[in-house]
């Protein structure tokens, strides 16, 4: 019988998840990984604890807007000086940075509290489908719910066993 009280270590464990933002509209995509980064999605969730997991976003020069908001869109920052507001319409943005548009649209959907900037920083956002060594870590795919075709239970995931990693080699 287990001695363990409560939500254990493994409960809160996080996993990574990808999305392919090809042909997705902005607004249900941010939706989605905004529950994703809060952990929603696990029967462990509770408001003030961190328990979301990780968002890999690849193709975010694919992401689509419905209706006019090409056109009516405008992203704005202020350097704090006087006359310094700077605006970008949607169309500029999408081709001198196309991630910010998801992560700006992602940030509007988390709660506006002390853990939003952490929960960011587990969304990485890439504008073509390279992702480079972080897709190693990818456990769940959002595109049909499954696991990668090559991953395999029965092998372990680090490619050392401890008892390897502390061997002295013999000569």
């Amino acid at each position: 019988m287990s001695q363990a009280v409560g939500n254990t270590a493994l409960a809160y464990a996080r996993v990574w998840h990808h999305v392919d933002a090809s042909d997705r509209v902005l607004g249900k995509l941010a939706e989605r990984i905004a529950l994703v980064l809060m952990g929603k999605h696990k029967p462990i969730y509770d408001p003030g604890v961190d328990c979301g997991d990780y968002v890999l976003v690849t193709n975010s020069r694919k992401v689509l807007v419905t209706g006019r908001k090409k056109e009516q869109i405008l992203y704005r920052k202020h350097s704090m000086f006087p006359g310094g507001l700077k605006e970008t319409p949607y169309k500029d943005m999408m081709v001198k940075n196309p991630d910010e548009i998801i992560r700006h649209a992602v940030s509007g959907m988390l709660p506006k509290n002390k853990l939003r900037d952490r929960r960011l920083e587990r969304l990485r956002i890439f504008p073509s489908y390279h992702m480079g060594r972080m897709g190693a870590n990818v456990l769940r795919s959002w595109d049909d719910g499954t696991l990668p075709p090559d991953w395999d239970p029965t092998v372990p995931t680090t490619t050392m066993t401890l008892q390897q990693k502390f061997e002295v080699p013999k000569p």
